[in-house]
């Protein structure tokens, strides 16, 4: 007569705890090696004002006309082409380094304000739109003489 013994290996309840401790390690060393939520924040920030800025070039390529993309640092906001408008990140700092609105004869209102234009021929006047917080940070560039506009961190941001 055999007799039920006790059977090599592991329960699907030890095999869930060890599931599910993995996926919480994973989720604190996320965390820490991406600066937090408000990391990712600051990084989907930047990349808006990136896409935004790319789409004020390729309008300004196919209709022919000039397009501009405002940003206000002190109301934290910004404005581009076809009305598209939206918000910087509430906390943290935002410069702007380029042209100033008061520079463009159409742009009433320009107190503090930053302007980046998009020429039919795809060049821009160029600039760059900082997104630091808590020692960390991206750049939005945007070079003059071609328009391309390219996102990178900021290192050691203060």
């Amino acid at each position: 007569m055999r007799t039920r013994g006790h059977s090599a290996g592991f329960t699907l309840l030890e095999m869930l705890v060890v599931l599910a401790i993995i996926a919480a390690a994973s989720l604190l060393a996320m965390a820490a090696f991406n600066g937090g939520m408000r990391g990712m924040q600051l990084r989907s920030s930047a990349r808006d004002i990136a896409a935004q800025l790319r789409f004020a070039r390729a309008v300004a390529i196919s209709t022919g006309e000039a397009q501009d993309v405002v940003i206000d640092p002190k109301a934290r906001s910004w404005r581009g082409a076809k009305g598209r408008s939206g918000s910087l990140p509430g906390d943290g700092e935002v410069v702007f380094t380029g042209a100033g609105a008061a520079q463009f004869a159409d742009a009433a209102d320009s107190e503090g304000k930053g302007v980046v234009r998009f020429f039919a021929d795809g060049a821009a006047t160029g600039g760059r739109v900082r997104l630091l917080a808590n020692g960390a940070g991206w750049d939005v560039d945007v070079r003059w003489l071609t328009g391309e506009v390219v996102m990178r961190r900021v290192r050691d941001a203060q």
